[in-house]
C-alpha cells in the first residue's frame, strides 16, 4: 500500500505536525477562544475537537452533536486551520462531509470493531478526505492494520495512524499503557504511513506530556495531537490531560528534534552497537532453541515415567527465581515475567505435543 506524505495533504506542515484543541466542543465561544490562541503557534496547523463523545456509560456528556460542526466552520473561516472531528457512524461522516471538515478521525472504540469499521470505510468509498486511524483500545497490532487495510480498499490513500496508548488492568503513571514497539512495529509492516502520537491519552495527567511528546519524536513518530482548553481544570471532559495553549508552545519550545541520519563517526559507531545486538539476538535464539529441545526431552521423560506435564510448584518457584536474577540484572519485571512466561507456555505446548503423540524417550 502506498500512503502520501503528510505534507502532501496538509499544507505548510513540517515534523512535528501537531494537531490540536479541546476534547470536546462545549460552546461556540469555548471553541473558538482555543482555535484563535492555538493559530498563533507555528507547529499547529489543525483544529480538532470531540462533536460525538462515546462515553462508557449512558447519562453523561456525550457531545454538543451537529451544533458543534458549524463552529468548525467558523475556526476555519476565522484561523485558516484545518479541521479535524472523531467520526463513529455514518450519519456522522455525512455531517462532517457536510460542513467542510477537512480530516476525520476515528476513535479507539470503533477501532475495536471490524463491523463498525467495515460500515465507516464503505461509507467513505469514493470520498477524497484524510482519515487517521487511533488504536484500538486493546494491545491488538492486527486490528489496527485491518482498519487500515479497509480505509485504503475503499479507495482512501490519505491515511495517518494515531498511537493513544493501550488499555492495562494494572496502575501505573500512564493512563494509557504506550507499549512503543507496537507504533515501531505497525510503521515496519507498513512502510511511509504517517504515525502520529496522542500524548493526552497515554499520559492522562498534563505532568507527563512533555516527555511522552520527547519519546515519540525519538522514535521518529511525524507529529502530535495533543488535547487543550483555555481552562483545563474547567473542562467538561478530562480536564486532568489537558493543556492551555500557552502550556502547549512551551512544550512544543522544549522538544528536541534529534537528526535521523548523523555524523560519519556516528553512523560507524551505531552501526558497531548494531552487529553487537545482532550477534547477542542470534544467540538468544541458539539458547531458546536450546531450552525448548530440553523441554522436549522432559516431555518424554515424563510420558516414560507417567507424570502430569505442569508441575506447578516448580513453575512457581522458577518464576520467583528468574525474577529475583532479573531485578539484580538490572531487568524490568514486567518485561521479564512476560518473556518468562511466554517461554513457559511455549515448553508446556512442546511437552503437550510429545505426550499427545505417545512418545517415549
Amino acid at each position: 500500500m502506498n500512503f502520501p506524505p503528510l505534507q502532501s495533504w496538509i499544507p505548510g506542515s513540517q515534523r512535528p505536525l501537531v494537531i490540536a484543541g479541546p476534547c470536546s466542543a462545549e460552546s461556540e465561544v469555548q471553541v473558538l477562544e482555543t482555535a484563535q490562541a492555538l493559530a498563533k503557534l507555528p507547529w499547529v496547523k489543525v483544529y480538532r475537537a470531540g462533536i460525538w463523545k462515546p462515553r462508557t456509560r449512558p447519562g453523561l456528556f456525550e457531545g454538543v452533536g451537529t451544533a458543534g460542526l458549524a463552529w468548525m466552520s467558523r475556526v476555519k473561516e476565522e484561523t485558516g486551520l484545518l479541521t479535524t472531528v472523531e467520526v463513529a457512524r455514518p450519519d456522522h461522516v455525512k455531517d462532517a462531509l457536510a460542513h467542510g471538515i477537512d480530516i476525520l478521525w476515528i476513535g479507539a472504540r470503533t477501532v475495536v470493531n471490524p463491523f463498525s469499521m467495515q460500515e465507516l470505510a464503505e461509507s467513505l468509498a469514493g470520498v477524497d478526505i484524510p482519515v487517521m486511524v487511533k488504536n484500538p483500545v486493546n494491545p491488538d497490532l492486527k486490528l489496527w492494520m485491518g482498519a487500515i487495510e479497509r480505509l485504503h480498499k475503499n479507495g482512501i490513500t490519505r491515511i495517518a495512524a494515531i498511537h493513544r496508548g493501550f488499555f492495562q488492568s494494572e496502575k501505573t503513571q500512564y493512563r494509557n499503557a504506550p507499549l512503543w514497539e507496537i507504533p515501531i512495529e505497525l510503521m515496519r509492516q507498513m512502510p511511509g504511513l504517517p504515525v502520529l502520537c496522542d500524548p493526552s491519552h497515554i499520559s492522562g495527567n498534563r505532568s507527563l506530556i512533555q516527555q511522552v511528546s520527547q519519546q515519540a519524536m525519538d522514535l521518529e513518530m511525524d507529529g502530535l495531537m495533543v488535547e487543550t482548553h483555555p481552562d483545563p481544570d474547567k473542562a467538561w471532559t478530562d480536564s486532568v490531560q489537558q493543556i492551555t495553549p500557552e502550556s502547549l508552545g512551551e512544550i512544543l519550545n522544549n522538544l528536541i528534534l534529534r537528526e535521523q541520519k548523523g555524523s560519519r563517526e556516528f553512523e560507524r559507531t551505531l552501526e558497531e552497537l548494531r552487529h553487537e545486538v545482532d550477534l547477542i539476538d542470534y544467540e538468544m535464539i541458539r539458547l531458546l532453541a536450546k531450552r525448548m529441545n530440553i523441554a522436549e526431552e522432559m516431555g518424554r521423560y515424563k510420558y516414560t515415567h507417567n507424570i502430569t506435564i505442569l508441575q506447578l510448584q516448580r513453575w512457581k518457584e522458577l518464576f520467583a527465581d528468574r525474577i529475583k536474577k532479573g531485578n539484580k540484572a538490572g531487568l524490568d519485571n514486567r518485561f521479564l515475567a512476560a518473556l518468562l512466561q511466554l517461554v513457559h507456555e511455549q515448553s508446556i505446548q512442546i511437552q503437550t505435543n510429545v505426550m499427545s503423540r505417545g512418545e517415549e524417550q
